[in-house]
């Protein structure tokens, strides 16, 4: 699984080689949109991952934009990607200055539009830096290694997501992937971010786990957002702490921080869903 998802994010550069002047950049050199083709994992899942999208748009969007950083990535999944078909992502220049630039990514497959990015990137700046998050103490032992289904990589949680019993709705993952470079970093970890909301909204509901998607429930991502803070490396261990703090109208909301094993608050993000219960 691990080499498959490095492969999905080996983005097919699909760009005309006429491309007209993109008029948002202040040199005016550049085409006004590039288009990518990313490969969908080798999952028994159900459809796409939305985490592996969230994934590619965030490469994507490096690709088009090197010596800036992914600053923030809103992502709205209108629809379910198909699986057995690569997705078209096409990213248009609103914005490209010396510091900041901002694009929009359509991903895109033959029945329509299965997800949409806005996405901003800055160039790091000095300045003051400091922090109010509670830091980290871990990482935990490795008598609490959990296996995530779709996730490769080397996870520890203090919570089972899997217990029928009514717990309070937070969950601290800790994670380490395999060597990779730390281009890769947003793109893993915001990957992985898209997996245990739901799961951690669904902790208080007495008798019900995420075991039982399609049964008890139906859910589906509907956006997803990422704010990137620092540089950081992926195969060093990360903490995602993570809560949901309310679920109504058929609708969950989930929001959580990334912290290096040292502390340092390198990401933030959140998620609203559709959570829909059998009658």
């Amino acid at each position: 699984m691990w080499n498959d998802l490095l492969d999905c994010l080996d983005l097919h550069d699909l760009t005309p080689g006429e491309a007209s002047p993109d008029p948002s950049r202040e040199d005016g050199k550049g085409p006004a949109l590039t288009v990518f083709e990313g490969r969908n994992q080798k999952l028994s899942y159900h459809r796409v991952f939305g985490g592996q999208i969230l994934a590619q748009f965030a490469r994507a969007a490096a690709l088009v934009t090197p010596g800036k950083a992914v600053k923030s990535l809103h992502v709205l999944f209108p629809r379910a990607g198909r699986s057995d078909e690569p997705i078209r992502f096409e990213v248009e220049r609103h914005h490209e200055g010396g510091t900041f630039a901002t694009l929009g990514i359509t991903a895109r497959q033959s029945k329509g539009v299965v997800a949409t990015a806005s996405v901003s990137l800055h160039s790091a700046e000095d300045g003051p830096d400091h922090q109010t998050v509670p830091a980290a103490s871990g990482p935990i032992g490795e008598e609490h290694r959990a296996d995530f289904d779709l996730i490769p990589w080397e996870t520890r949680a203090d919570v089972d997501l899997n217990s029928p019993k009514s717990s309070p709705p937070q969950l601290d993952v800790w994670m380490k992937t395999p060597p990779v470079g730390a281009e890769f970093a947003p793109g893993l970890t915001a990957y992985a971010t898209d997996l245990n909301l739901i799961g951690t909204a669904l902790l208080p509901v007495e008798n019900v786990s995420q075991r039982d998607a399609q049964k008890a429930f139906t859910s589906a991502v509907t956006s997803h957002t990422l704010w990137f803070h620092r540089p950081f490396r992926c195969d060093e261990w990360l903490l995602l702490r993570q809560h949901s703090p309310i679920l109504a109208h058929g609708r969950c909301f989930g929001r959580g921080d990334v912290l290096t094993a040292d502390g340092g608050l390198v990401a933030s993000f959140a998620q609203e869903a559709l959570l829909r219960f059998a009658e």
